[in-house]
C-alpha cells in the first residue's frame, strides 16, 4: 500500500530485457535504502514492484509480461526517470490517498499548459476507466496522488494542476504531449460505481 506522495524521481541505472521479463535497476539514496530488504515492495511510477536484488545502493526489480503490457514500465530505457515511493508503514501519515500499486491502464498526455508557478496537464483516459473519475476526486498518476481539477466525461479527458514542489520531486516536469502515464483509479470510487451498476442491473433483470 502507498500514499501517493512520491519520495523522488530517479533515473534507471540499467534495463535488461529478457523474453517476457525486464530487469530494472535503480540507484537509491540512503533514506530510501533504510531497512530495505529483498522481497520488499517499492512503487515505481505507480506500479507495485518487488525488490529482487540489492547491491550497495543499486536495487533491482523484475517486471513480468503482464506488467510490461499493462503499464509504461516496458517502454523505459536506461536513464529514464521514474517516480519512487517506499511502501507505507503502519501509523505513517497519509498525505495523499491510499494507492495499491495495481495500475488500471495508461492515459495519454494530450496538452500541457504552463504559466508562472502553475502547470496543468490534460490526459485522455483509456476506454473503461472514465466512469471511475470525477471532478475533485482522487486519481493516481504514475504513482502520484492527484486531485482531478476538471473532467470531460464525453471525451474521457481529465486535468490536474501541479504545484512547483510536485514538479520538482517527480518526473512530470519532463513529460511531453503524447507521453503515457500509469493510472490507478480511486478504489473506493470504483467499488461504489461497480456496486451501483450491479444493483441497477439486478433490478432491471
Amino acid at each position: 500500500m502507498y500514499t501517493g506522495i512520491v519520495h523522488g524521481a530517479y533515473p534507471l541505472a540499467a534495463v535488461v530485457r529478457k523474453p517476457g521479463l525486464h530487469q530494472l535497476s535503480i540507484d537509491l539514496p540512503p533514506l530510501l535504502l533504510d531497512e530495505l530488504v529483498i522481497g520488499a515492495s517499492v512503487g515505481l511510477d505507480g506500479v507495485c514492484m518487488t525488490v529482487t536484488g540489492i547491491n550497495g545502493a543499486r536495487v533491482s526489480f523484475d517486471a513480468m509480461q503482464e506488467t510490461l503490457s499493462l503499464t509504461t514500465l516496458g517502454e523505459l530505457n536506461e536513464g529514464d526517470g521514474v517516480n519512487v515511493e517506499r511502501s507505507a508503514k503502519q501509523g505513517a501519515e497519509i498525505g495523499g490517498h491510499n494507492i495499491s500499486g495495481h495500475v488500471d491502464g495508461c492515459a495519454e498526455i494530450i496538452a500541457i499548459e504552463e504559466s508562472e508557478n502553475n502547470c496543468t496537464l490534460h490526459f485522455r483516459l483509456p476506454q473503461g476507466l472514465s466512469k471511475y473519475v470525477f471532478k475533485k476526486g482522487f486519481i493516481g498518476v504514475s504513482g502520484c496522488s492527484l486531485t482531478v481539477a476538471d473532467y470531460r466525461r464525453d471525451e474521457a479527458e481529465f486535468t490536474v494542476c501541479l504545484i512547483p514542489e510536485t514538479l520538482r520531486v517527480t518526473t512530470f516536469a519532463h513529460k511531453r504531449v503524447g507521453d503515457r502515464v500509469n493510472i490507478e483509479v480511486d478504489r473506493q470510487t470504483q467499488v461504489i460505481v461497480d456496486t451501483v451498476e450491479r444493483v441497477l442491473a439486478e433490478r432491471g433483470s
